[in-house]
């Protein structure tokens, strides 16, 4: 998928219509003892989308396609963002905290999705209703066609609440396109997607896209500062009951909820996926002649290991394909973050790289034996998406069976927790000017506690040898640096670290990885 295509017609506008009768296999009746009255609805909730996505999973695979007709079809970018939600047919008008939109089809958004509101506990569908839209006359001069439209399914939703300013209503969440969710924390700008789930990412037999095809997003109830969603995912290999529990803010925080159903054994699927862009910095910039010091939505991967360790693994754009394991039991926290929050770091003031946000995941409860998996795409530009982290748990999820997992997931400039150690803050590197075969790096860690003493520091390489190393303080930058050169002989793929450390070993700084190709 196109990035530019994807961010920018992801933030075009629709609207919702009005509400039909719930399917009967949406609510199942309460048992009431007898003489007290017709039996109530059980309020909806995810035991409901549980079930429904159990049954699913039973039932052969078929991708839910729209025909886009009419005015809908053959939109181009500047066509779609002109279809404008209107704001008076609002679903949660009666709100006084929330809003929400619900998302034309067209474009590149021809996936039919269901959604439903949930109101005191009961579901309803929203049909497609064109006549909720506004289409802007300027690029619809004759008006909009909407002859045999039926009912083609919105394509998505975006949710809104008083985020940056008072009385302004800010978009803060957004589901659009095929299983990719969006969120921005207060003072940031959309960045990085998340995703329900990662199948066969960078595999060479291709990727498997699981598409959310049916939501209950429920209204919130006055003075609410959490929006609840509930959704089914659904794809060839596994159908998935999710709960997102939402609450914006400085941080804004997406708790979430899943139920697996597997259609076949998974052996390569990843949870809790990030999706961010990463062409070049002042690390990783082979061949690139543009203007800006860096560009990307994400300098790095950061984890929390389940042994207490911190890592910090820059981000590359590559000339092959490169996937990263770190393995792991029980990984307190991982995530694709932007660290650089300046703006000189990136001199871009369209893109505004500085205010997008980091992504931060939190499992809840024993995740057991795993790994971190990185995959990095190379790319020639900024306009697609080329970094995918995920966890891929060590355990076959079984065909048949029921598996769960819960997660945090954080949307904000920079994690919402870290640990007491000395952050890698930016990395340079370049060819030598002694050895032309011969590459230098630069890893300045924040000064912080090495005013007074400067700590030992070890750097190591799987393959070729370490050069020339050294610390050296820069009070005036509040950094102090670590330089090497690595001499990779005739190796083609390295794994280098470092880190910073006491005398007796102790790591005072996370651990810095980078791999080196050839």
């Amino acid at each position: 998928m196109k990035r530019r295509q994807f961010l920018n017609a992801a933030t075009a506008l629709a609207a919702g219509g009005a509400l039909a009768a719930v399917p009967a296999n949406a609510q199942t009746p309460a048992p009431q003892p007898e003489g007290f009255g017709p039996p109530m609805p059980e309020p909806f909730g995810f035991e409901q989308v549980a079930a429904l996505a159990a049954e699913r999973a039973t039932q052969v695979y078929v991708q839910p396609v729209s025909e886009l007709v009419g005015s809908f079809a053959d939109l181009n970018y500047d066509q779609y963002r002109a279809i404008r939600f209107r704001r008076d047919r609002d679903p949660w008008a009666a709100s006084k905290d929330f809003g929400i939109d619900l998302l034309s089809p067209g474009s590149i958004f021809y996936e039919p999705v269901q959604i439903n509101l949930v109101r005191d506990g009961i579901a309803r569908p929203i049909p497609f209703d064109p006549a909720l839209l506004d289409f802007d006359p300027s690029h619809f001069p004759d008006g909009p066609d909407l002859r045999t439209i039926g009912n083609m399914g919105w394509s998505g939703f975006r949710v809104r609440t008083f985020l940056n300013r008072p009385g302004v209503m800010d978009e803060f969440l957004v589901f659009q396109g095929a299983s990719y969710f969006r969120a921005v924390a207060r003072g940031t700008l959309y960045g990085l997607s998340a995703r329900g789930l990662a199948i066969k990412t960078g595999s060479p037999d291709g990727e498997e896209f699981p598409l959310f095809t049916d939501f209950w997003v429920h209204e919130p109830e006055p003075g609410a500062d959490t929006v609840r969603i509930h959704a089914i995912l659904d794809s060839k290999s596994v159908a998935a009951a999710f709960q997102f529990d939402v609450t914006p803010g400085a941080v804004t925080m997406v708790r979430t909820r899943l139920a697996l159903f597997p259609r076949v054994d998974l052996r390569e699927t990843g949870l809790a996926p990030l999706t961010s862009m990463f062409w070049f910095s002042p690390a990783s910039r082979r061949a690139v002649d543009d203007y800006r010091p860096a560009c990307h939505d994400s300098d790095g991967l950061q984890m929390h290991t389940g042994a207490g360790q911190s890592l910090w693994r820059g981000l590359m754009s590559p000339r092959n394909l490169q996937i990263s394991s770190f393995m792991d039991r029980d990984p307190k926290g991982f995530g694709l973050i932007q660290r650089a929050r300046d703006f000189e770091s990136y001199q871009d003031a369209e893109a505004m790289y500085h205010l997008r946000p980091s992504a931060w995941i939190e499992p809840e409860g024993d995740w057991g034996a795993g790994e971190v998996r990185l995959v990095e795409i190379p790319v020639e530009n900024e306009f697609n998406d080329n970094i995918v982290s995920y966890w891929v748990p060590k355990d076959v999820l079984t065909r048949g069976e029921r598996r769960e997992f819960s997660y945090r997931l954080s949307f904000a400039a920079l994690p919402p927790s870290d640990l007491p150690l000395a952050k890698v803050r930016q990395v340079r590197s370049g060819r030598s000017i002694n050895v032309e075969t011969t590459r230098s790096y630069i890893i300045d860690f924040d000064l912080g506690m090495f005013r007074e003493t400067l700590p030992n520091f070890q750097v190591s390489t799987s393959e070729g040898r370490i050069v020339h190393s050294y610390i050296k303080p820069l009070p005036d930058q509040n950094a102090l640096r670590l330089a090497f050169e690595f001499e990779p002989g005739n190796t083609k793929l390295a794994e280098l670290q470092a880190v910073l450390t006491d005398p007796d070993g102790l790591a005072l700084s996370e651990t810095w990885l980078t791999r080196w190709t050839a």
